[in-house]
């Protein structure tokens, strides 16, 4: 049975090689989806677990070890482990994500769009939002898709993070440069409505 494929003419990835390029994009991990959409197996992700060469993290997925550990793996793990591929990073985790005020989330916030099927067994510190997240309102940060930061201010406002985080975010993020005038002057205004 072939452990490896072609790639090009003249070079030769083992499957194993070929996890880790599709790793190192996600802090080390990869779907048994996105593994058969690369050409692998959906066989050869557990016999190389068996062997030791990856591990299994959950339903699916694999941390691929040849990929070191990162600070933020545990987001990129969190959206692979809803199996829907538009997720991102939104509300109060993005929030603590874009460092603009001193919220500190005990639950991880991941929003996906309508009408998406998400696994049933997701950890309990995970909170989802169903929401159609435009792709002007979603940026990349570490590799990781997660919410603009006016859009994630405008959701936390809805959502009913502390005003006084809120303020700091406004006033911080437009500071930063990060924040518009326009948007700043709009999200003070929906955070004085909302009282």
């Amino acid at each position: 049975m072939p452990f490896w494929y072609t790639f090009g003419m003249n070079e030769v990835l083992t499957y194993l090689e070929q996890l880790r390029e599709l790793a190192l994009d996600q802090h080390g991990f990869v779907s048994s989806a996105q593994a058969v959409a690369a050409g692998i197996p959906k066989t050869e992700l557990p016999r190389l677990a068996s062997r030791g060469r990856i591990s299994r993290v959950g339903h699916g997925i694999y941390r691929i070890s040849q990929v070191p550990s990162t600070q933020y793996e545990n987001l990129a793990l969190a959206l692979l482990e809803t199996g829907v591929e538009d997720a991102c990073i939104s509300h109060d985790t993005a929030l603590a994500v874009w460092e603009i005020c001193d919220i500190n989330p005990a639950t991880l916030h991941i929003s996906v769009p309508q009408g998406r099927r998400i696994r049933r067994s997701l950890k309990p510190h995970y909170e989802i939002h169903r929401q159609n997240v435009q792709p002007s309102d979603a940026t990349w940060w570490q590799e990781i898709p997660l919410t603009s930061i006016a859009k994630t201010i405008g959701d936390c406002i809805v959502d009913g993070t502390p005003t006084y985080l809120l303020r700091q975010a406004i006033v911080n993020g437009a500071a930063s440069g990060m924040l518009s005038s326009l948007d700043q002057q709009e999200l003070t205004q929906k955070l004085d409505q909302r009282g």
